[in-house]
């Protein structure tokens, strides 16, 4: 009933940046949270970012002052602004929404993953 389509990862060097972009389309009434996960090898997922309907922001600590999570609330689209990317943010990323159905049901919806690779 919901899709969540992501696109930009990549491989990029380190220092470097890259751009995520996910879009939601289906039968959405409204969208609270919008967020990124990502999930490295033999490590679990953790939230990297997200953003409420709002504009309220959470970031990891690891990645405050080079990440930067936006919201097209008209569009149901959240990007992720990556800078300064380290070896360490090497993993896949995952969008994540929480979203109202038009049959007044909320859902928890995922993309299918971007792999961002950071290496020289």
């Amino acid at each position: 009933q919901v899709q969540l389509v992501e696109s930009g990862g990549g491989l990029v060097q380190p220092g470097g940046s890259l751009r995520l972009s996910c879009t939601a389309s289906g039968s959405i009434s409204s969208i609270n949270v919008m967020a990124f996960y990502r999930q490295a090898p033999g490590k679990e997922r953790e939230l990297v970012a997200s953003t409420t309907s709002r504009g309220s922001t959470y970031y990891l600590d690891s990645v405050k002052g080079r990440f930067t999570i936006s919201r097209d609330n008209a569009k149901n689209t959240v990007t992720l602004q990556m800078n300064s990317l380290g070896p360490e943010d090497t993993a896949v990323y995952y969008c994540n929404a929480d979203v109202k159905l038009r049959s007044g049901i909320w859902y928890g919806a995922w993309g299918q993953g971007t792999q961002v690779t950071v290496s020289s």
